[in-house]
């Protein structure tokens, strides 16, 4: 988003969070498509699959890495998906 995470944390009431290695693209992604939930009248349903392709293409991720991008991609849709149905 372009803030500092200090200032995330302070307006969000979260700390830093620590990120694996490996999961930096699939996290990125996810940020990425931040603005592509699906929504109806219960609530976001999932992420707009169809601008995933014009995602994955503008950050030039190679197509041997798309399935398993995708999979965790959709591990964090459902985990946030989750999240809002606690709140």
């Amino acid at each position: 988003m372009g803030l500092p995470v200090e200032l995330l944390a302070e307006a969000d009431g979260y700390a830093d969070v620590e990120v694996y290695p490996d999961n930096w693209p699939a996290l990125w992604l996810f940020r990425d498509l931040a603005t592509q939930w699906r929504v109806g009248m219960g609530g976001a349903t999932g992420l707009d699959y169809a601008a995933l392709p014009a995602v994955l293409d503008l950050r030039g991720v190679p197509q041997a890495e798309r399935a398993e991008l995708f999979d965790c991609l959709q591990v964090l849709e459902a985990e946030a998906l989750a999240a809002w149905r606690e709140e």
